[in-house]
């Protein structure tokens, strides 16, 4: 009893709590990435063996079409949708619409990417039409990650060149408004609220406020409940009538699955919702979910949300998303990247050093930070395409992720003559280089190594020229 009471107790208590909560939430997550992982799998083994057939019987379709009806059932994609999808993928794959010049497998996988890809439905972008302030008002059940989200949304609008407001709408849940107001201040966004206030209050007061301080858009992060119930249905819908948004995005966790998909039906019922965000969906893009909430909603997805960060929020692409589900990769998705965390100019001048031969450590280093600043590795590796017809080896995406940090780290612990000049790095300079930087005198060896042999290779290919760009002067 002595002991339960003790300050001390519940002090140590507080961090273990949180650390289970979040190892609850990590292990959450890696099943999610285990799910899409064996999903993609198995699609590439059945993909792989009707590549070994000279053609295309219907008996060989049917064993093929089997086993990716199995594989999406166990990805939570609702059983209609899978029998709608599997049925027109059969006809059109055995029918003359299909080029005989390739081969079985590609017949069956350019097929079911259309059929998948038409199922996720268009790119809807967001309908901002009217005079300004526009609104928009999320909605969602409670845990969907909805105020994080309504703070994504605010800067991927502020990215786009508007002016974002955010409006806390929850006078419910208890710090609803202080946790907006943080992640607004992280963002460079205002957020108005006020605590005491209704609900219907609080919008009318922050749209009032937002239209004096020039806002463009104002996004309203509602109140939301542990289930739909008629009380939310209908304070929901008060809200729409005093707003009259130009979008009604609900935030469903794509974690949930087939359950999302209930919830979605029930909000459109009710508000008539003109778009979806699926919120937590880093590392598995939740083809179950997605699939399953646009076929059987009508009601087109909007956003996804890939991780954690603020900036962790896409753009909603079928075609990309029906990639990535058969292992095709995400190779727009990744040239999007590069193109906004790389500087062109700086890339295209250090091509040019790269090929004359003059590529130092100090180049090494602004790569190895554009590389960083696209995101992190793992994010960028799952972009690449999976080897649909080959055996590649799996790469441990976090230790390749911790051997980047540790290169960068022996990197920033040089000094920038020994950068420009790495011949000069004798003993005692990497000594004290590995001192600095946490690593070993053998991992400085080791990097330098490496970078010799990819100096002597540029130099190679600088001499040689390379084919797309023949012989002429860069």
């Amino acid at each position: 009893m002595l002991l339960r009471s003790c300050p001390i107790r519940r002090w140590i208590g507080r961090p273990i709590a949180a650390e289970r909560r979040l190892d609850r939430r990590l292990a959450c997550r890696r099943s999610i990435r285990q799910v899409f992982e064996a999903l993609t799998a198995r699609l590439q083994g059945v993909l792989k063996e009707l590549g070994r057939r000279g053609t295309l019987r219907p008996a060989d379709v049917d064993s093929a079409l089997q086993e990716i009806r199995l594989a999406l059932l166990e990805a939570d994609v609702h059983y209609q949708v899978v029998k709608s999808l599997l049925e027109r993928v059969r006809e059109r794959a055995l029918s003359e619409e299909v080029s005989q010049a390739l081969n079985p497998s590609q017949q069956v996988l350019k097929v079911l990417h259309q059929e998948l890809s038409r199922m996720l439905g268009e790119p809807a972008p967001l309908d901002l039409r009217g005079p300004k302030p526009r609104s928009i008002l999320l909605v969602g059940l409670q845990g969907s990650g909805k105020t994080t989200t309504a703070a994504k949304l605010a800067r991927w609008l502020r990215a786009k060149g508007d002016r974002p407001w955010l409006v806390a709408a929850d006078p419910y849940r208890p710090a609803a408004d202080v946790q907006l107001e943080m992640l607004g201040s992280e963002i460079d966004v205002p957020v108005f609220h006020e605590p005491g206030a209704s609900a219907e209050e609080l919008v009318k007061q922050g749209l009032e406020k937002a239209r004096q301080g020039g806002a463009g858009v104002v996004i309203i992060d509602t109140a939301g409940r542990s289930q739909i119930d008629e009380d939310l249905m209908a304070e929901l819908g008060r809200l729409k009538e005093t707003v009259r948004p130009c979008e009604v995005l609900l935030v469903a966790d794509a974690m949930t699955g087939q359950e999302s998909v209930r919830i979605a039906q029930g909000f459109h019922r009710a508000l008539g919702l003109t778009g979806l965000i699926l919120a937590k969906m880093e590392g598995d893009a939740r083809g179950g979910a997605a699939i399953s909430m646009r076929a059987v909603t009508g009601v087109p997805i909007k956003f996804i949300g890939v991780g954690e960060t603020r900036d962790a929020l896409d753009t909603f692409d079928s075609g990309r998303l029906a990639s990535r589900i058969l292992g095709m990769g995400d190779v727009l998705g990744l040239i999007e990247k590069a193109q906004a965390g790389l500087d062109a100019q700086a890339a295209e001048a250090q091509a040019v050093k790269v090929l004359q031969g003059e590529f130092t450590l100090e180049d090494f280093a602004e790569q190895l930070a554009m590389v960083r600043n696209m995101g992190p590795l793992g994010k960028i590796m799952e972009m690449l395409p999976g080897g649909l017809m080959g055996n590649q080896p799996k790469v441990d995406s976090q230790m390749a992720e911790r051997q980047l940090v540790r290169t960068q780290a022996i990197l920033q612990s040089m000094t920038r003559e020994e950068r420009r000049r790495p011949e000069i790095l004798n003993a005692s300079r990497k000594r004290r280089i590995a001192a600095g930087s946490g690593t070993t005198v053998q991992e400085i060896n080791q990097l330098i190594r490496q970078y010799r042999q990819m100096k002597r290779l540029f130099k190679r290919i600088g001499k040689r020229g390379l084919p797309a760009m023949g012989r002429r002067p860069l």
